[in-house]
């Protein structure tokens, strides 16, 4: 049981790194939106958090993102990054801008927003898991 209950909250744990780092990508493009020639960058989060966590993570525990349309960096296949960081891929454009800049600043605030709420609601899973697990050595 309480292996369980460890392997959910390492899993929690990790998927809210994940969002925390997706959080600053997505930030970081909404900051150069208006930068010219900057390429829009992002992850795929799905593939990111079954690099992370492994392959004893609990089957459908968390919310995942939907698959992005993204280019691999360098045109080569999207490699795993360095440990703990996700292997990042361009943002496809929907439409050509003059500059050369990728960002659409509606597309990037809606996944800004997206990624707060899931952020926000994996760190509202693991509060509760940890006061059940409070409250279970209590004895309450």
């Amino acid at each position: 049981m309480l292996d369980r209950l460890t392997a959910t909250l390492k899993f929690q744990g990790e998927a809210l790194a994940l969002r925390a780092q997706r959080q600053e990508v997505l930030a970081s493009n909404i900051a150069n939106a208006d930068t010219p020639n900057y390429k829009a960058r992002d992850f795929d989060f799905a593939r990111a958090l079954r690099e992370a966590a492994g392959p004893g993570a609990p089957r459908g525990a968390g919310p995942v993102a939907p698959r992005l349309p993204l280019a691999p960096a360098g045109g080569a296949p999207a490699a795993p990054g360095a440990p703990g960081i996700p292997a990042l891929g361009y943002r496809l454009p929907q439409q050509a801008s003059i500059d050369g800049n990728t960002v659409d600043l509606d597309r990037e605030r809606a996944n800004f927003a997206d990624n707060s709420l899931r952020y926000e609601a994996t760190l509202r899973f693991i509060n509760g898991g940890v006061r059940n697990l409070i409250s279970a050595i209590r004895g309450d």
